[in-house]
């Protein structure tokens, strides 16, 4: 465990102190069990009314006996009124928070990153962006990994940092990806390496527009100095440094192909092996290390990740695309033709971006789910656009419209809580509808 968590531990700073988390997601757990190891009382509140109680039991076997409480339904100031210290869950909605917040100090209001931080003695890589932050974030572990290094890579994926510092064993460098949402109610974080990879219209259901989105990424580079690196799109340079968004060596990226990796096709990889490579290098990575293990990487499930094939025509999972850039991306990594599914909650921006894309490499559009009435006056002008209820009828369709050397793409632009728990779950049923389609063609078309 941190040395520093210990100290506070031993001082019991938060012992009898209330605390209140706000959401009971894997993030909202994790710091409600660092609170109480600290020796908070703690009060769990979510908005959902129907939330079980027994969800206290994933955080301590006997909530009560360590004053681990939980409140639930619409959110009221006398859940807050009492609280020390105030801890906000990723993708927490500030905005609808503010009026029952109103009368809080706002320097008792945290996000759990912000939170997990203040007990950090590690050199911190922290990576943000619209798209691609997940395979960034991984393969910047992998590199350091294979130069030797321990690494711990979480955040917004796979393990919260709260329970990153309850562990016993201390990594040599943590690779963070941080979302917009994590980063608002940042105020002291302060990572060795920031990245911004790309930025265009996403969350637009959350942010109040896209000025509001960027500037919450841009909360990731505002305490560095001198000693710390930003790394962001060459694209990107003259319209940050015109913010003075930091004080750190600005290090730009582009597309050069330096590096060879057959797991991560397409331009859009390009630029995220690039950003990788320049965050790897303050820390002693030698470029025939990186070389090394950037061809060895393989791509992510759910992330332009194969998953059957039937009578020569390709399925592909690209159920992370949640954004209209990330279908550009995905759709010209391919120099076949693609039959794309699109469908689910849309999060914003203009449809029409697509076209110029889509044009001369998308054969047919299949519509499944949500956002029909988005997609389709749009699309249908300029492609053969079907509709169905359900993405395995729509897969079916594009499968009978196929023709050999066709990829079937499921690159959806949405969220998926239409139909689904997440992107995970979507992509798992667009993976097992594909092998079905395979086992039925028995190999032949």
């Amino acid at each position: 465990m941190d040395r520093r968590v210990a100290v506070f531990q031993s001082l019991k700073i938060f012992e009898n102190r209330q605390a209140v988390v706000v959401g009971a997601g894997v993030s909202g757990l994790a710091a409600c069990r660092f609170l109480l190891s600290l020796g908070a009382r703690v009060r769990l509140v979510d908005a959902k009314a129907d939330l079980p109680q027994d969800v206290l039991l994933k955080v301590h076997a006997d909530p009560a006996s360590v004053g681990l409480t939980l409140s639930t339904g619409a959110h009221t100031p006398a859940q807050f009124n009492d609280a020390h210290l105030i801890v906000l869950s990723p993708g927490v909605p500030v905005k609808k928070l503010a009026p029952v917040l109103k009368d809080v100090d706002p320097a008792r209001v945290v996000a759990e990153m912000e939170f997990a931080s203040w007990f950090l003695t590690e050199p911190v890589i922290a990576i943000t962006g619209t798209n691609g932050k997940t395979t960034t974030t991984t393969l910047v572990g992998h590199i350091l990994e294979h130069a030797g290094l321990s690494t711990f890579v979480g955040g917004n994926i796979g393990t919260p940092l709260c329970d990153y510092l309850m562990g016993d064993s201390q990594a040599d460098v943590l690779v963070i990806e941080i979302s917009s949402f994590q980063l608002q109610n940042c105020r002291s974080f302060k990572p060795r390496v920031a990245a911004l990879l790309n930025f265009s219209a996403n969350h637009l259901d959350y942010h109040l527009d896209m000025e509001e989105y960027l500037s919450a990424k841009l909360q990731l580079f505002a305490r560095q100095d001198h000693a710390c690196v930003a790394v962001i799109p060459e694209s990107m340079r003259e319209e940050l440094t015109a913010r003075n968004f930091t004080k750190a060596r600005i290090d730009a990226f582009t597309s050069e192909a330096q590096f060879d990796c057959p797991g991560l096709p397409g331009a859009h990889n390009r630029e995220n092996i690039a950003a990788a490579w320049r965050m790897v290098r303050p820390f002693g990575v030698t470029e025939a290390q990186a070389r090394a293990a950037i061809a060895a990487f393989k791509a992510l499930p759910h992330r332009i990740e194969p998953v059957g094939e039937a009578g020569g025509v390709l399925f592909v999972n690209d159920s992370k695309a949640t954004t209209l850039d990330s279908v550009c991306a995905a759709v010209k990594s391919f120099e076949r033709p693609v039959r794309l599914l699109l469908g689910g909650v849309f999060k914003g921006g203009d449809v029409a971006s697509l076209l110029p894309v889509l044009t001369g490499r998308v054969e047919s559009i299949g519509l499944f789910g949500a956002s029909r009435e988005v997609f389709e006056p749009v699309l249908a002008p300029h492609f053969p656009v079907s509709w169905d209820q359900s993405l395995e009828a729509a897969v079916r369709r594009q499968f009978a419209l196929a023709k050999p050397g066709d990829v079937i793409l499921l690159s959806p632009a949405t969220a998926s809580f239409d139909a689904y728990s997440g992107y995970t779950a979507r992509g798992r049923d667009f993976a097992r509808v594909a092998q079905a389609i395979a086992a039925e063609a028995g190999g032949a078309k």
